[in-house]
């Protein structure tokens, strides 16, 4: 492991060397929020319903962190611990009426989650929006009233 860098900036390594490069982290951001009572909300400002629940959790005091998905798609691993806080099976994270689903095969019941979960990786126009986490739940902002079950 290498060196990490104390507040002060100074640097240190867990074997006591001072090393002249700071480590590279590698935990990715949404594994370290989901696991903190910060809200998340997975956005899409172009969808009505996404802006609608992003305006909702503001005016209740709440200023989620902002992931843009389309422009920051999430891993299978991100999509995974979704589902486990949702509750749901992959297959009901998916929105139907895009023309992905239909090219990628997704109507076809005998896939399997792995499969489903790599297709929303693939296109994440496909994950169903909003999605807003807090702590280990998560709900889907439809009606952008349920989020109000996680403050």
């Amino acid at each position: 492991m290498g060196a990490l860098r104390e507040p002060g900036g100074s640097l240190y390594s867990p074997q006591g060397r001072c090393d002249s490069k700071p480590a590279i982290v590698a935990v990715p951001l949404w594994e370290h929020l989901m696991g903190s009572e910060q809200t998340i909300i997975y956005h899409n400002p172009r969808c009505g319903k996404s802006r609608l629940t992003l305006s909702l959790l503001r005016e209740h005091g709440v200023e989620p962190v902002v992931i843009e998905y389309l422009k920051t798609r999430p891993s299978a691993a991100e999509l995974k611990a979704l589902v486990k806080k949702l509750g749901i099976e992959p297959r009901a994270l998916l929105r139907k009426g895009e023309p992905e689903y239909k090219e990628a095969g997704l109507d076809d019941p005998k896939l399997g989650a792995d499969a489903v979960i790599k297709a929303m990786v693939a296109h994440p126009i496909l994950i169903e929006r909003p999605v807003v986490v807090r702590g280990d739940k998560a709900v889907i902002g439809r009606p952008p009233e349920a989020v109000l079950d996680l403050l």
